[in-house]
């Protein structure tokens, strides 16, 4: 808490000036046009893995990275915190893309591979839950994450788990078929502070460097609200005729 006080400080001090004109202007409203959805973890910070500034990311955060998938009706089948987070950013913010990031060491993938962490943990034990299936992807696909610990593996499973129930949910899988929406999975290894993405056509987690960054930014299209660009939920480019014949 010390280091909290001192660094608020420092920002009242001597960084708030800089960020003033941003603020105020934030303080008109957001429009992020990224959904980035990210484990508690410490060790993972968004803003400082992307670069971004205040106002570009709208950002969830909790155990695991997860996201309960929808029900028959549009309806979270868990916590109503996610669910209500896509609908917000979805329906009332200007989001395009969608990026679900886990990581290296995470504490929720070694509890699902361990069995759960017991009836002390009642809470805790009801949302890993939403991260057991990642257990028989992992069974079905032993080339995925090949040659790191298991758990690391079944955070990389636990990425693409995750990207499915997001689809889930009707309003979502809406815009992903129209290709206004992409979706994006990522994975950070903390030891080597890099992230790798989601390449399907490949079947397996990339490190993020230059020409792999290049390739991304192709599949983006020149402007990101042509989205004739976009990409359709699994990462391949969607010609416009296609989206729109959908």
């Amino acid at each position: 808490m010390r280091k909290l006080i001192r660094g608020l400080l420092d920002f009242q001090l001597n960084a708030r000036s800089k960020h003033r004109e941003k603020f105020e202007l934030l303080a008109q409203g957001q429009t992020p046009d990224c959904l980035f959805i990210a484990c508690a973890d410490s060790r993972v910070v968004p803003n400082l893995l992307v670069s971004t500034d205040p106002g570009d990311l709208f950002v969830i955060r909790n155990v695991g990275n997860m996201v309960p998938p929808s029900d028959s009706k549009g309806q979270s089948t868990g916590d109503q915190s996610e669910a209500a987070a896509l609908e917000f950013s979805l329906r009332n913010l200007p989001v395009e893309d969608i990026v679900v990031c886990g990581h290296s060491s995470c504490g929720a993938m070694k509890a699902v591979l361990a069995g759960g962490v017991g009836p002390e943990n009642p809470n805790l034990s009801g949302w890993l839950e939403h991260g057991k299936a990642a257990l028989q992807r992992m069974a079905a696909n032993p080339k995925l994450g090949e040659g790191r610990s298991d758990y690391d593996r079944l955070s990389q499973n636990n990425v693409l788990l995750q990207m499915e129930h997001i689809s889930s949910y009707p309003w979502v899988k809406a815009r992903l078929d129209a290709g206004t929406l992409r979706l994006h999975g990522w994975w950070f290894d903390i030891g080597t502070a890099q992230v790798h993405a989601w390449r399907p056509a490949l079947g397996r987690f990339v490190p993020m460097d230059e020409l792999v960054g290049e390739a991304l930014l192709r599949e983006l299209g020149s402007d990101t609200h042509d989205h004739g660009a976009l990409a359709s939920g699994n990462g391949a480019p969607r010609p416009a005729a296609a989206a729109l014949a959908q």
